[in-house]
């Protein structure tokens, strides 16, 4: 979760994924531009029921520390529940995944919240969304990094998943548009461009001609040529396509580091997650990415204490940190979501599912220790997120110092050590 920003007197408080994060910007550009004032705008996710209750905290929260502000709640989880939202005191409006990001929502907002005239609950059926426009925004709060929206929604049924009911359908952004936004962020000085979606792998299978994400991401790279760096936000690499893994193998500008939707290393987890790989097929994937690109490093989410998981299938798990080579780890304690088929699957007690998560973590620190220790003497580009600390092409953390840059700059250094979470550099000379 990122905290609030001030817009003037609007905050916006974000949860979720990086598509949330990019949606919140869109959102920051139509409160300015309408005049909204005097509100709180908080975008929630439902990826956990925790996630849920963290989201509720904060509307509370937000209540007490600004209590004559205008409370406005949207995001998956208002998505896919606005009632529980609509019922608490401190919320005076609900709007849904489709109305958040379009300018007509904010047009008047201010006024009607101010009568308490509106309805409070403005939640589309999101199944029935078909397209995804591409919002054109100016630029980010922090200079370092960019995402650009590229595809919304999801096709898939992963027995654990409540997010295709919160974001509909897969539909993609046209390719015109992502090249016209990355090109507009360039010229607004951004140094690098995530390209983001719920399911980027699905990119351009509702497109016109034969679209995919490894040619959207060549086509970007040779439209926007003055772009330093593009990223990949998380994919599915059973989807990856032949241009996508040619992209990666030869175009420097695309960043070495993949993020992976693997969920699990146990074939018959994964099958009771209905998810499309095999751990064999995982494995094979990281092998092959790293003949083509040997620079490449890989970050995961994992899910720990999914129902029936044994203790073998929860090692198979954790082995395959190493299987595959992972560095950064997304570990995700197991959490019933009311809905869907894990939901009704014969459960695993909290204590467990909190030990197999903290093993998990315990794992990940391990692999990104080992993954800094080899970094010695090396020569990187660091793009800066703050004037102290930035990340490198393969997205692992670098501390700089002394440095007298600032963020979005691109500063070449060379590696003196690390601290155990990040690599410590100096300024090459």
């Amino acid at each position: 979760m990122s905290g609030p920003r001030p817009i003037s007197d609007v905050d916006i408080i974000t949860f979720g994924c990086r598509l949330n994060a990019y949606e919140s910007e869109v959102m920051r550009e139509h409160a300015e531009a309408t005049g909204l004032s005097d509100a709180v705008i908080v975008n929630t996710c439902a990826v956990t029921s925790e996630a849920v209750r963290q989201a509720r905290q904060a509307i509370r929260k937000a209540r007490r520390a600004r209590p004559d502000a205008k409370i406005v709640v949207t995001g998956c989880a208002a998505q896919i529940d606005p009632d529980q939202f609509a019922r608490m005191d401190e919320v005076d409006r609900v709007i849904g995944n489709q109305e958040k990001v379009e300018a007509r929502t904010f047009e008047g907002l201010g006024d009607a919240l101010g009568t308490g005239d509106t309805e409070k609950v403005a939640v589309n059926d999101i199944m029935s969304v078909k397209e995804t426009a591409g919002h054109l925004i100016e630029g980010f709060g922090n200079r370092a990094r960019a995402y650009v929206q590229i595809q919304n929604g999801c096709d898939h049924r992963c027995t654990f998943c409540i997010i295709p009911f919160g974001r509909g359908p897969s539909r993609s952004v046209p390719a015109g548009e992502v090249v016209a936004q990355v090109r507009r962020l360039v010229e607004n000085g951004y140094a690098e461009i995530v390209l983001t979606g719920v399911d980027i792998t699905a990119y351009g299978a509702d497109l016109p001609g034969a679209m995919t994400l490894g040619k959207l991401t060549r086509t970007v790279l040779k439209l926007v040529p003055e772009l330093p760096r593009l990223r990949l936000s998380s994919i599915d690499s059973v989807e990856a396509d032949s241009d996508l893994i040619a992209a990666i193998a030869e175009e420097e500008r695309l960043m070495p580091h993949l993020h992976l939707s693997l969920q699990a290393g146990d074939d018959l987890t994964l099958k009771r997650m209905k998810r499309r790989h095999a751990r064999a097929e995982s494995v094979a994937f990281c092998e092959a990415m790293r003949r083509v690109r040997p620079d490449i490093v890989f970050g995961a989410d994992i899910i720990a204490g999914f129902p029936t998981e044994t203790e073998e299938m929860f090692a198979n798990s954790v082995s395959l940190v190493d299987d595959c080579g992972l560095t950064f780890l997304h570990v995700f304690p197991f959490s019933a979501r009311e809905g869907t088929p894990a939901a009704r699957m014969p459960q695993l007690n909290g204590a467990e599912i909190a030990r197999r998560a903290s093993a998990l973590r315990d794992k990940g620190v391990a692999a990104l220790k080992a993954h800094l220790a080899q970094a010695q003497g090396r020569r990187i580009e660091v793009l800066m997120e703050t004037h102290l600390q930035g990340r490198s092409p393969d997205f692992t953390p670098v501390r700089l110092e002394p440095c007298a840059a600032s963020a979005g700059d691109l500063v070449s250094a060379v590696v003196a050590g690390d601290n155990g979470a990040a690599l410590l550099a100096e300024a090459a000379q």
